[in-house]
């Protein structure tokens, strides 16, 4: 059986099953990557809650495996050459994930790279502009009076659909006939702009049709239903 005793985090967060990959996050855009990503590959671990309201992201526990207290995180009891592997960065567990498996990421070099730069896409630009964007919106910046800083990312929110949109002409997935991370990294902050943050109609969704068709069709995947609720919470 794997120990895990070395490791702090598991102590805050006993694990039940060891010997699986365990991970620690919060059905967030970010968040359910991760657990989609497992749920897709069918590797076996264990899901546990880091509770934003308790502050669990700032316990010294979480700190010890992501310094950065962001979710997700992982703790790989069976990681490279058989020792236990941490990792945060929801990108960076996605490619170690399909590195791991054999799955969801293309094996001729030049289309591994392409599907990584879409990733990329979605790391430096789609989630932080969208999450800009609900902020603005949504939650507490709402209430400013000046509505600049919320229109420069409906602009630039507006932006990176179109690029979306012309990725996904003719195409099935961001690859084209294959699913890939790039898919499991993009389609839930699309799907949050819409739902959660409830800004379809200020970036004018209805404008991308092609959005709409893979965004529905990466949320009637079965996978993608059971990751959007790991780890459920409280």
């Amino acid at each position: 059986m794997a120990d895990l005793s070395a490791f702090p985090i598991a102590g805050k967060w006993p694990a039940k099953h060891p010997h699986r990959l365990q991970l620690y996050s919060l059905p967030t855009p970010n968040g359910v990557k991760v657990s989609i990503m497992l749920e897709e590959t069918g590797l076996p671990y264990e899901a546990h809650l880091v509770s934003f309201e308790r502050n669990d992201q700032l316990s010294p526990e979480f700190l010890s495996l992501n310094p950065n207290n962001k979710i997700p995180a992982i703790l790989d009891p069976n990681g490279p050459e058989g020792q236990p592997l941490a990792l945060f960065e929801s990108g960076a567990i996605l490619i170690y994930l399909a590195d791991k498996t054999g799955q969801l990421l293309p094996k001729h070099p030049a289309a591994r790279y392409e599907a990584i730069q879409w990733l990329m896409f979605q790391m430096g630009g789609v989630g932080p502009m969208f999450g800009q964007l609900g902020f603005f919106h949504k939650f507490a910046g709402k209430d400013y009076e000046d509505k600049r800083p919320r229109d420069r990312y409906v602009a630039e929110s507006r932006r990176l659909l179109q690029v979306l949109e012309g990725r996904m002409a003719g195409r099935a997935w961001i690859m084209g006939d294959e699913y890939t991370i790039a898919d499991i990294a993009i389609w839930p902050w699309v799907r949050n702009l819409v739902g959660f943050y409830g800004a379809g109609e200020l970036v004018g969704f209805d404008d991308f049709p092609n959005v709409q068709r893979v965004a529905q069709a990466f949320a009637e995947r079965p996978a993608v239903a059971r990751g959007l609720v790991i780890p459920a919470r409280d």
